[in-house]
């Protein structure tokens, strides 16, 4: 049995994605943002079962090519059988990305909620620039966990009592200097491609809003309670000394603490199907295209 841990979390990220984005935005994204007319090749980095592929090859200009990256080998399976049955040019790749050095072939690189959970996220980045072609692009779709936490409401009930914001930042931030990795990696992108020199960087947010409606259909409103209870909201948490002794050992006071538990345990309490909720992911896309290097040759006069 494989030990990478997404190799276990198929069944999660199949439930969970669709809650970050529509589709006429995705196309909104291609053709007027990025402006892709013409075919491109595409490389995602820790590409998963390839959601992104799934997402972007229906919607990108025919003859379009993806090639998907993961160290996980139940992930790359699963996704080749997936693949296996739909007429797009793909090809998945088992490799650690981190010690793996890609070719400088491909129009577009991305990222899809993977450079959180890497230790040197720039390191990963310059990889990604590397493997561009000159006018190429580089698009990131990460997480802003404190804006994601902060967009979501609960009818009836006071968020604060079911959302300390403060502690969050503060744990997130605690869990970066500990780690290195970092929840909130995606409202700094745009500051590192720039940085690394890429040019014409901009950044957008996702656009979904999943509205638990209680005037809804029964069977959508079953689907998206699973979703957003398995997405992390209102999960019951686990036990009580595991979970402070899991929060003091990242950081946080024993008061702190023992409100962030609080706060979960209420949040599990208050959160049922017959819940009110609105609850927007908050991805950030951050986008730079690659500097075109011209070999210049001089001439001996």
């Amino acid at each position: 049995m494989s030990e990478y841990y997404w190799d276990h979390q198929i069944e999660y990220l199949r439930n969970t994605r669709w809650l970050y984005y529509n589709d006429d935005y995705l196309e909104f994204l291609v053709q007027r943002v990025w402006k892709i007319h013409k075919p491109v090749k595409i490389i995602e980095y820790g590409c998963g079962f390839g959601y992104m592929g799934l997402k972007l090859l229906p919607i990108l200009p025919e003859g379009s090519t993806y090639t998907g990256i993961d160290k996980g080998v139940d992930l790359i399976n699963h996704a080749n059988e997936i693949f296996a049955q739909l007429p797009y040019d793909s090809e998945f790749i088992v490799s650690d990305i981190e010690d793996t050095p890609f070719e400088k072939k491909y129009d577009i690189a991305i990222s899809h909620a993977f450079l959180l959970h890497m230790t040197d996220p720039e390191r990963i980045l310059k990889k990604m620039i590397d493997s561009v072609k000159g006018n190429g692009m580089v698009i990131c779709f990460e997480p802003h966990w404190i804006a994601n936490m902060s967009n979501n409401y609960l009818d009836g009930i006071e968020q604060s009592d079911i959302i300390r914001l403060g502690i969050l930042q503060e744990l997130f931030e605690q869990d970066r200097k500990r780690t290195g990795k970092d929840g909130n990696i995606g409202i700094q992108i745009p500051i590192l491609l720039s940085q690394l020199g890429l040019r014409n960087v901009g950044c957008r947010v996702s656009d979904k809003v999943n509205f638990l409606d209680q005037n809804m259909d029964a069977r959508g409103k079953g689907l998206l309670y699973r979703a957003l209870k398995e997405e992390g909201l209102g999960q019951e948490p686990d036990d009580r000394a595991e979970v402070m002794n899991d929060l003091l050992s990242r950081g946080l006071s024993e008061t702190e603490a023992k409100e962030q538990y609080e706060a979960e345990a209420a949040f599990s309490k208050q959160f049922t199907d017959e819940s009110w909720l609105v609850y927007a992911p908050n991805m950030k896309i951050s986008f730079g295209t690659v500097e075109l290097k011209l070999n210049v040759s001089r001439q001996r006069t």
